[in-house]
């Protein structure tokens, strides 16, 4: 029934034959026109006939082993798992944010999408890996923490109620797995103890502080709150200003100093919220910390400006999430400029025969004949909605955390 009412909540679903009404003056401008190119490319490369869902890999016939999860790697199927899926649902937000008439179907499009992952069997409920028809799986924090951002920025932009709903019960499951063991934060997967990553934290404090936006609810400002003192306390390094990847409490207690781009850029978006909420200068200095140890540990790029592939593109957007909304509150674009230079690097020099984006966005490695991964390709319309709204493109409304 909840499902039922959450479908009916949404209306009709029309993307296929391009629904809704467009805006009175169409936006323009060379990178918003590109991320409106990019997203009609990954929706007609990826999408998977039937199911309303995404392919994991382009073509969809390369289906190799996937190794992003706790107990190994997992045969890539005809959908993808929840992770890649997120940044086609973060991109359509982006896109809703400026001209919601002609993109507001694709979001609620991908509201059914992601719902089809949604399993109420286990209390309470949940965002498993991989759709529910197919058989249970497990479910980790980290991978609800992006639905839970999804919804909240849908909801900011759709102000659609029901994906206000959607967003509290994610903060709900995840926060069920709030662990009293070094001072608190969650774990990455469900059921398991044996870390406590600065991805599943960073994420649910992100939600707690973006539903706190939304509804003022004190609660909320509190609970993002813990979030951030933990990942401080245990992740982030004052002297390099990066946080590190995970706190490992089993088998003995260390620090995982993996690195990740995305988890500074979470703290960084944390530190600039709840300067924003609070008015406490502590965490405008903080951010500011962290803006600058990001870019001299993750940012290195030739005089020509040629980018380092020193992480993937989806890590590299939530860094820079981070720097957009320093740059929205201080003005000073220095962080944002260095990433506008490598995206329009890459668009002309790190990209195959379909139009899609290597992972290496130097061009440095011959990718022109690789299956391209869906998390890879599904960023990219936001990273470039972002570029139009810093260059003044388009209007400045908030895209998708």
């Amino acid at each position: 029934m909840k499902r039922l009412v959450f479908a009916a909540m949404l209306g009709t679903v029309c993307c296929a034959a391009g629904c809704g009404r467009t805006a009175a003056v169409a936006p323009s401008g060379e990178h918003y026109q590109f991320a409106e190119e990019m997203f009609r490319k990954v929706w007609e490369l990826y999408r998977v006939p039937g199911h309303g869902l995404f392919s994991e890999y382009y073509p969809n016939s390369y289906r190799p082993d996937v190794n992003y999860f706790e107990d190994g790697a997992k045969n890539a199927q005809e959908v993808s798992f929840l992770w890649p899926m997120d940044g086609v649902f973060t991109s359509a937000v982006a896109l809703a944010g400026i001209e919601p008439g002609k993109y507001g179907c694709y979001v609620d499009s991908m509201a059914m999408a992601v719902e089809q992952y949604y399993d109420d069997a286990r209390v309470p409920a949940g965002y498993q890996a991989y759709p529910v028809k197919m058989g249970k799986v497990d479910r980790y924090y980290d991978d609800n923490g992006l639905v839970g951002l999804a919804y909240i920025t849908a909801y900011g932009v759709t102000r659609n109620p029901a994906y206000l709903e959607k967003a509290k019960q994610v903060m709900t499951f995840i926060l069920s797995g709030w662990r009293p063991d070094y001072d608190g934060g969650v774990s990455w997967l469900e059921g398991v103890a044996n870390q406590k990553p600065g991805c599943s934290n960073g994420k649910a404090m992100m939600l707690a502080l973006e539903l706190y936006g939304a509804t003022k609810d004190p609660y909320y400002l509190t609970t993002g709150r813990r979030f951030y003192d933990w990942i401080d306390a245990y992740l982030h390094d004052p002297e390099l200003d990066i946080v590190w990847n995970s706190w490992l409490t089993q088998p003995d207690a260390r620090l995982d100093k993996a690195v990740y781009s995305y988890n500074t850029g979470l703290l960084l978006q944390g530190a600039v919220a709840l300067y924003r909420y609070t008015g406490d200068t502590a965490y405008l200095g903080n951010a500011r910390r962290l803006a600058e140890g990001a870019r001299r540990f993750y940012l290195q790029e030739t005089q020509a400006g040629q980018p380092a592939n020193r992480d993937l593109p989806w890590f590299y957007l939530v860094l820079f999430r981070g720097y957009h909304d320093l740059y929205n509150l201080d003005g000073d674009s220095k962080y944002v400029d260095i990433f506008i230079r490598w995206m329009d690097w890459a668009r002309e020099n790190a990209r195959d025969r379909a139009g899609l984006f290597y992972n290496d966005w130097s061009g440095n490695s011959d990718e022109a004949n690789t299956p391209k991964w869906l998390l890879d390709e599904s960023c990219i319309p936001e990273f470039f909605v972002r570029a139009a709204m810093i260059r003044g493109e388009v209007p400045s409304a908030r895209p998708a955390q």
